[in-house]
């Protein structure tokens, strides 16, 4: 049985979440879709899908083949694509969705220098904390920050999203510096409203990962807002380098407990997924990777004071 055929119908039953839905659309019976599938566990010695009478779900080997088969798909449309001179020209709109932080401070001057490399491309920029459905509202692609859940978007990694926990010279003065991330629980946290970590603080030490619980008396769903209070030298905030780059470079905010890793988040650039993947987004995407790839440009001077 080909392997490829099988691939790409485990893949539309994925999409449509049935086989009944996926046979329709592939033109050929049930029955052979399913066949299909079994064919395909027994290859990889794995079973891809939990079937009940009620619905279908994918296990664990399942999802990472999935995304696999996506991939693999899209690089094989796009050369198709691209050998045949099919593939529409990187013209049109491109409707971006990010977080209002990171989209104010790295996304839009990154827009403008790949709108003077594209001049045919322009912007819709929406900037909010919101977790948006892209299909639904109509979005090209985003840009999330974080571990992403399972859904059947396609995510290019950007850049490494590292936290450091920071507090004024002034508060340090009055309250001193914490040794361990234990102490933080006794500690006024200033806490962002979306993230992830909100109640608990997660790190990485030579003894396994520890997580501690924080409060404070402010919370806020704004980072800049939570930065702008640690700065007023209001308490102790858990944020990421790409936001506190400026201050720690200004000496408003001084990194405590680098002898401890905060658990590490990643930039991500998500899109549906798509058989043809339009070039204006492909152009996009690899010039955000050029540009945050790597280390990451306002990661240096957090890398300094941590030395």
């Amino acid at each position: 049985m080909d392997r490829l055929t099988a691939m790409e119908i485990f893949a539309k039953v994925v999409e449509t979440g049935s086989f009944v839905a996926a046979s329709d659309a592939l033109g050929i019976s049930r029955p052979m879709a399913s066949k299909h599938v079994a064919s395909l566990e027994e290859t990889l010695g794995v079973r891809l899908l939990n079937r009940t009478t009620r619905r279908l779900s994918l296990t664990e080997a399942g999802r990472s083949f999935h995304l696999r088969c996506q991939n693999i798909f899209e690089e094989i449309d796009t050369a198709i694509a691209e050998a045949g001179n099919l593939q529409a020209e990187a013209k049109g709109q491109l409707r971006i969705n990010a977080p209002l932080t990171f989209g104010r401070a790295h996304l839009t001057p990154a827009i403008a220098s790949f709108q003077t490399e594209h001049p045919e491309i322009t912007i819709d920029l929406t900037l909010n904390d919101r977790f948006v459905d892209l299909v639904d509202e109509g979005f090209d692609l985003a840009i999330r920050i974080g571990r992403l859940a399972d859904s059947s978007l396609i995510a290019r990694k950007l850049a490494p999203c590292r936290m450091m926990i920071c507090a004024s010279p002034d508060y340090l003065a009055r309250h001193g510096a914490p040794a361990h991330p234990s102490e933080l629980a006794d500690r006024n946290c200033l806490i962002y409203a979306y993230f992830s970590q909100e109640k608990r603080w997660s790190f990485e030490t030579p003894e396994g990962e520890i997580s501690v619980p924080v409060q404070g008396d402010f919370r806020v769903n704004f980072g800049e807002a939570v930065v702008e209070a640690a700065v007023a030298g209001r308490g102790i905030i858990l944020e990421p380098t790409f936001t506190l780059a400026p201050h720690l470079a200004a000496g408003r905010l001084l990194p405590i407990l680098t002898d401890f890793r905060p658990r590490e988040l990643t930039v991500y650039a998500v899109y549906p997924a798509a058989r043809l993947l339009p070039k204006k987004v492909r152009a996009f995407v690899d010039h955000l990777t050029a540009v945050f790839g790597g280390e990451p440009y306002w990661d240096k001077v957090a890398a300094e004071l941590t030395l």
